[in-house]
């Protein structure tokens, strides 16, 4: 996922414990006729259900998905280490692949669907344990059409959602789960026409990281179990559904898709909408509203050369194609890596390429994250600090060493920023998330904090052994979900046990205390060294329009707007006039400029600021800007009359941060 995302957000800062209000009690009266609403509304006892049979409902596409179900290509790793954001118990029963046969209902804002979960049972009496999030669940049966028994707790717990159990029998090995969606699925967003780039078609996107997949399917929801799938979807005729999936077609009217590879569920992606698809390569391709394909097209046009550079450097693409979606401005995060589709942000597309570091930074996943997974999300620096090294170098590799160590240098920058804010606890890599969100790791830490690790490592032992110790790493993990202890001990054996000079770096300070090690390597910048040499003479009382400023690119004014400090409104109205900050199309500038225009009351920016909060729903420019709102004077006032309006276009991932952090309480 693309990284600083979530600035240092809270999602929820705490929660209850696994199980705790969520287990099963082994009495109480059965449910009532109708179905129960699991991880909805509470009520008066569990849930105890024998669906009704639905044996003639199933058999018609039985056959392909067992045939599809036999497509794994590798018998992913089971690490022992227990995930505490999910109540699965796949040391037990497994599930290793999932049928879908889904139905999206654009009218009521729902998904009908089908899952077939094909298992594994280690221990034969072991009843299969599953995640679900507010799912209407009608029908429980085993290969057979033979009903199975299920439970599920009264009410959900605040943080995991509801805990499902199936009951089986000693010949299942599928089981089939038909259930249908919440409209407040927090994985999905149904956009409506006016809320698209082309303002026909209504839109829908999933979103499951970190763990939201289990709010549309009912599944094992933890990065540790990966899984093989297929799935068939029904869609309005005029629109189009696309999933992150490495085979697509048709059956009639249904459109099918399958992904080949064991994969954690939270990689299972679906959107569906007025889309259009542009070639850039045989096996990359740009997906968009048609509005906005053609400059899409235009600034995604290196997505092929980034997919040769990260082959040159860390081995084989594994992923077949390589296809970027743009989606709606209200997806609230840079991108996400989905296998074979990276959803990206419109926000990206600034015409000169200057942002498209994000789709080298999704593309790395198909190596760090995709292909060698974070088993529990304490171990989330293996996906995304990896990440951010590997884009760094796919980023030089394509548009020189210039580029890659500004982009390094604002990464760090930011880190610094954000350390300073942080408490110690969650200053670690390894950071502990017993009975808190896992959203609660997704601070920079992981990502630039662990990228600078693998710097100091590449310093100590050289780039050439560096890279193909990575390489090792990736060719020998591969569909793999490992843990931090995997990684350190691969590390001791394969690239510092034999080296005298070990010592130099320390590990264990990287990997389990607080803060950045005095020893995080930094790459200089000469275009860096211009930016802070006109910062000086502007602080000095030069002018605006006499500062050399010719032939910037886009993270050289990061840089400036960062190094401004707080200056007077007359000097920020002189800088605006200059340069045109608060016209600017460049999304990463404008938003560094009204949060810098809001924080020293540069009230000319209110028209633009409230267009910008209520046009973006990036999460990674809604969080600082609505901070930087509330300390203004009239701030809340502000804010809140600009958030009710503009949060039914946020993604539930975003409106649980800003709802927190601006004590707004939806009405019910």
């Amino acid at each position: 996922m693309g990284r600083g995302r979530n600035c240092g957000a809270r999602i929820v800062a705490s929660g209850p414990r696994r199980g705790k209000g969520g287990g099963v009690r082994p009495t109480g009266p059965p449910a009532q006729r109708a179905p129960p609403s699991i991880g909805g509304d509470p009520e008066p006892a569990i849930a105890r259900r024998r669906a009704p049979r639905y044996k003639r409902r199933m058999r018609p596409w039985l056959p392909g998905c067992l045939l599809l179900g036999s497509c794994a290509t590798v018998t992913p790793s089971r690490p022992d280490t227990p995930d505490p954001h999910s109540y699965a118990r796949p040391h037990e029963v497994r599930s290793t692949h999932l049928d879908l046969e889904l139905e999206l209902d654009f009218a009521r804002g729902i998904v009908r669907g089908t899952v077939t979960h094909h298992l594994d049972r280690p221990a034969a009496d072991a009843p299969f344990v599953l995640d679900s999030a507010g799912l209407r669940l009608h029908a429980v049966v085993d290969q057979d059409g033979t009903d199975l028994g299920w439970l599920a707790a009264p009410a959900p717990d605040a943080l995991l959602g509801t805990r499902l159990e199936v009951h089986l029998r000693p010949t299942t090995r599928r089981v089939h789960i038909r259930y249908e969606t919440s409209p407040d699925a927090e994985a999905m967003q149904w956009l409506l026409p006016e809320q698209t780039s082309g303002g026909k078609a209504p839109f829908l996107f999933t979103q499951g990281q970190p763990i939201l997949t289990r709010s549309w399917i009912p599944l094992q929801d933890s990065p540790a179990v990966r899984v093989t799938w297929s799935a068939r979807v029904h869609a309005p005729r005029e629109l189009v559904p696309v999933m992150s999936a490495d085979r697509r077609g048709r059956d009639g009217e249904v459109h099918t898709f399958a992904m080949t590879h064991p994969v954690p569920p939270y990689l299972i992606a679906l959107a569906c909408g007025d889309l259009v698809s542009r070639a850039v390569s045989d096996r990359c391709a740009v997906w968009a509203e048609p509005a906005v394909i053609d400059l899409a097209a235009r600034e995604l046009a290196d997505m092929e050369r980034m997919v040769q550079a990260g082959e040159r450097l860390f081995g084989p693409y594994r992923w077949g194609r390589f296809d970027v979606l743009i989606l709606p401005p209200s997806f609230p995060f840079g991108g996400m890596e989905n296998p074979c589709l990276t959803f990206a942000t419109p926000t990206i597309l600034a015409g000169d390429k200057s942002l498209v570091a994000l789709i080298a930074h999704e593309l790395a996943h198909s190596w760090s994250g995709n292909l060698v997974t974070n088993a529990t999300w304490r171990d989330l620096w293996l996906n995304e600090g990896f990440t951010v090294h590997l884009e760094n170098r796919i980023m030089e590799q394509v548009y020189g060493p210039d580029r890659a160590a500004m982009e390094v240098a604002l990464g760090m920058q930011d880190l610094a920023a954000e350390l300073r804010t942080l408490p110690p606890d969650d200053q670690v890599l390894h950071v502990d998330l017993t009975g808190r969100h896992p959203d609660d790791a997704m601070t920079l830490v992981p990502y630039e904090k662990g990228a600078a690790f693998l710097r100091r490592l590449e310093r100590l032992v050289g780039r050439p052994a560096m890279d193909a110790f990575l390489r090792q790493w990736f060719d020998e993990h591969a569909f793999q979900s490992v843990t931090t202890a995997t990684f350190l001990a691969f590390l001791e054996r394969r690239l510092l046990r034999d080296r005298p000079d070990r010592d130099q770096v320390d590990v264990a300070a990287w990997v389990r205390a607080a803060g950045l090690p005095s020893d995080a390597p930094v790459p200089a910048s000469a275009l860096f060294a211009a930016v802070d040499g006109e910062l000086a003479r502007w602080r000095a009382g030069a002018p605006a329009t006499s500062l050399h400023t010719a032939g910037w690119v886009t993270q050289q004014w990061l840089r400036f707007l960062a190094g401004l400090g707080e200056p007077p409104v007359a000097r920020l109205a002189e800088l605006d006039a200059a340069f045109g900050f608060t016209r600017s199309g460049n999304s990463e500038i404008l938003a560094s400029w009204l949060g810098l225009a809001v924080r020293c009351g540069y009230r000319a920016v209110d028209p633009r600021l409230e267009l910008f909060l209520l046009t973006v729903g990036r999460r990674k420019f809604l969080k600082p800007l609505y901070e930087a709102l509330l300390a203004s004077e009239d701030g809340k006032a502000r804010a809140l009359a600009i958030y009710r309006r503009a949060r039914p276009r946020y993604h539930a991932v975003s409106q649980r941060t800003l709802d927190a952090l601006l004590g707004y309480e939806p009405q019910r």
